[in-house]
């Protein structure tokens, strides 16, 4: 029931309703739902993505601030094995001579220096007080024993710390170095080296990243930032000390507003501290960046919409203007006005269904009480002219065949007077008197046949041994109905036109058989045969409607007569090659009768 109301409510809307509300349905609602789950959805991925940044940032740092701490790691090694080095540290000086000769003579530190572009200086902390201190071998006394970094590492056995330190040589800036204990087998004595990392290698892995990210030592100053106004501070003040220890993600106040912190840790090789790399997001950029992501959306919906709007509004408008035009030229049409006309442009189904409606309505004016007489008359006309054409085109072979057989009768006699005129004469009366039987009428395959046959007899007695003839017919073609006259012209023209010329051995073959639900029937020569131009010129006389009396009549005439029977790809195919002979083929369709 409801269905019914609402189809009937339908069928009343105008088309341009009908368009408005069915983009309203198909297209305005379904776009605007789309619109705003995908805006949601854009918020939700913009989410995601800046954790997943910022893990992959912290990721990133981790990995190459890794590659970078190995080489200092590889140097407090090799140091451990340097016999040089601790012949050095070791020798009580008398001089200052001999101190400065042999740190000429020791030139592994600067080869570091120069070699590895990650190291910013070299020192080495040894308890020997004839050392002179030149900022890479530095004799230990109270003031350095008294530093905390310095106990530690002194209760170590071998292991590396990574601390920030001052350095002496830059104004007491601090930079991220390693300390190391190295411990001296033969002299039962230690040192402890300080190779400091050069601050530009560390300050240009942290650049390339787009978050606020931190490297911090185990006491929470900052060694490296992309933003330098944090480097050397502590951040144990933003995030509480135990959670630089404990890899996560955090959500933190920072600097007062509310941020996800993601903290990862840092253990260099043979290391017995950590670093803890910290990358900090704070919530109004996540939130900015999927609103704007957000409205990105709800805008692109809009526009959408809007377009959407305006396009269907004017090509409603359109469709309907054209559709009440042509509603209005068939409300005249129906009212009886047969000289209305529709002008609509376009070869769209509108524009085709006015050409139509224009064409209807001339042929309605110009045929209503005149189609059904001229229709008889014209089937009539064409009835009798197909009559007459066969008649004529019968009459038209008969005086030329009677012509040339009266002719050889003539010559014969003439020549050798023997009694065999009176049977070819009596076959010449044979063949007028079939001729004239006929009337135009079908007769069977096997009377056309017997036709020929006679012609063939007193052709032979005109030529003798100069002529032979076949007749291969098919048992089941025999009763096909043919037009009379279809195969004696052919018969006659290779006889006159391809054996006249030849002295002897001339053969006339005609041939039915059934191929394809097609009756084939051919008339094959030995004779003159033609040149190819010359076949060009007998296939284009046997098309002209007219003889321009030059024509071959029979060969043309009875072309013209399959065509017309037949239909226009009926007719006569010719082959022929010059010495060799002609061969000529027509084929009728079978229907088993």
């Amino acid at each position: 029931m409801l269905r019914t109301r609402f189809l009937k409510w339908m069928n009343h809307l105008k088309l341009r309703e009908k368009l408005m509300l069915t983009f309203i349905v198909v297209v305005l609602i379904p776009i605007t739902l789309v619109g705003l789950l995908l805006t949601q959805e854009l918020r939700s991925i913009a989410l995601d993505d800046m954790m997943k940044q910022s893990k992959s940032n912290s990721e990133r740092v981790k990995e190459r601030t890794y590659e970078l701490l190995k080489i200092p790691t590889f140097i407090s090694n090799s140091m451990e094995l340097d016999r040089e080095l601790e012949e050095l540290v070791t020798t009580r000086y008398t001089s200052t001579f001999d101190v400065f000769t042999r740190y000429y003579q020791y030139q592994n530190f600067q080869s570091y220096l120069y070699t590895q572009r990650e190291i910013n200086a070299v020192r080495f902390y040894y308890d020997n007080p004839t050392l002179i201190n030149n900022w890479e071998f530095i004799p230990v006394d109270n003031n350095i024993r008294n530093e905390r970094w310095y106990q530690q590492v002194e209760a170590d056995v071998g292991y590396n710390r990574w601390r920030l330190l001052p350095d002496e040589t830059n104004n007491e800036q601090p930079f991220l170095s390693l300390v190391k204990r190295i411990n001296f087998i033969d002299t039962q004595t230690f040192g402890v080296v300080v190779i400091t990392i050069e601050p530009s290698q560390l300050d240009a892995i942290l650049k390339q990243e787009s978050l606020l990210t931190f490297i911090t030592d185990e006491e929470g100053q900052v060694i490296s930032s992309n933003q330098p106004e944090y480097k050397g501070l502590s951040i144990t003040d933003q995030v509480d000390r135990n959670l630089l220890w404990s890899p996560g993600n955090y959500e933190l106040s920072f600097n007062g507003e509310p941020a996800q912190v993601t903290v990862d840790l840092l253990n260099p090789m043979m290391s017995q501290s950590d670093l803890s790399i910290v990358t900090v997001t704070l919530n109004n950029q996540v939130i900015e960046r999927a609103n704007r992501l957000g409205l990105t959306g709800i805008f692109i919906t809009f526009i959408g919409v809007t377009l959407a709007v305006i396009l269907i509004t004017i090509f409603s408008k359109m469709l309907s203007n054209r559709l009440s035009n042509l509603s209005g030229k068939i409300e005249r049409v129906a009212t009886g006005d047969l000289t209305t006309k529709i002008d609509i442009d376009g070869t769209d189904e509108i524009g085709q269904l006015s050409n139509q409606f224009n064409e209807m309505v001339d042929n309605l004016r110009g045929m209503i009480d005149q189609v059904i007489e001229t229709n008889r008359q014209k089937n009539q006309i064409e009835v009798n002219q197909n009559e007459m054409k066969f008649k004529m085109l019968a009459s038209q072979i008969n005086p030329h065949f009677l012509f040339n057989t009266l002719e050889s009768i003539r010559m014969k006699a003439h020549i050798e007077g023997e009694k065999e005129i009176a049977n070819v004469v009596k076959q010449l009366g044979q063949i007028i008197r079939k001729s004239l039987d006929t009337e135009g009428k079908p007769l069977p395959l096997k009377d056309e046949m017997e036709l020929v046959r006679t012609y063939l007899d007193i052709q032979t007695f005109r030529y003798g041994d100069r002529l032979k003839y076949e007749l291969n017919i098919a048992t089941e073609t025999s009763h096909l109905l043919i037009q009379p006259l279809t195969i004696q012209p052919i018969v006659e023209n290779a006889v006159y036109h391809g054996l006249e010329a030849k002295e002897s051995g001339g053969k006339v073959v005609i041939s039915s058989y059934l191929a394809n639900k097609r009756v084939i029937i051919s008339v094959q020569d030995n004779g003159v045969g033609m040149t190819e131009e010359r076949l060009e010129q007998i296939d284009a006389m046997l098309e002209e409607k007219e003889t321009n009396g030059q024509n071959r009549i029979g060969l043309r005439n009875v072309h013209q007569r399959l065509k017309l029977m037949y239909g226009a790809d009926a007719g006569l195919n010719i082959m022929s090659e010059q010495g060799k002979g002609t061969y000529i083929q027509f084929s009728i369709p079978w229907e088993g009768k």
